[in-house]
């Protein structure tokens, strides 16, 4: 019997209060997934990143954090820390939110995220943060291998 070992890496960027951040993100998620051979996740996982960065950025007000983490050797979890403590409907337990319509121009990144993630989840985070900062939330989502 073979027992599979979960990669034991993660990668951490903070990243400005900058449109040009999501694109950076981006670059980084592809950089990662093909030194640790993961590309066949990249599709999923790029849009997954994009969106929770690109949320990130559009509702806070400070930096924010990306941190990308193998849960396996074909499975990627995408998280973004941001110091709005505010968690958005898509992503509140129990929380409803009318589904925007499919020719809306803004609104449909979580809703994206949703129907893409294999799993995901968001998380308060009272005074002192993941990482040391002054609280605010965490959104994060899964995706493997198709």
């Amino acid at each position: 019997m073979s027992v599979t070992v979960a990669p034991s890496w993660a990668y951490t960027l903070q990243l400005p209060q900058d449109p040009r951040a999501p694109g950076l993100a981006r670059r980084m998620l592809r950089w990662v997934l093909q030194v640790h051979a993961m590309t066949a996740v990249e599709p999923t996982a790029e849009l997954l990143t994009c969106e929770l960065v690109t949320n990130a950025y559009l509702h806070s007000d400070t930096p924010y954090t990306l941190r990308l983490r193998a849960l396996t050797p074909d499975r990627l979890r995408v998280a973004v820390w941001d110091s709005n403590p505010h968690i958005p409907p898509p992503f509140t337990p129990g929380g409803t939110a009318d589904t925007p319509a499919t020719t809306a121009e803004c609104g449909r990144g979580l809703f994206l995220v949703q129907s893409y993630a294999d799993n995901w989840g968001a998380y308060p985070l009272g005074s002192g943060g993941l990482y040391g900062e002054p609280g605010g939330k965490l959104l994060w989502a899964e995706c493997g291998s198709p």
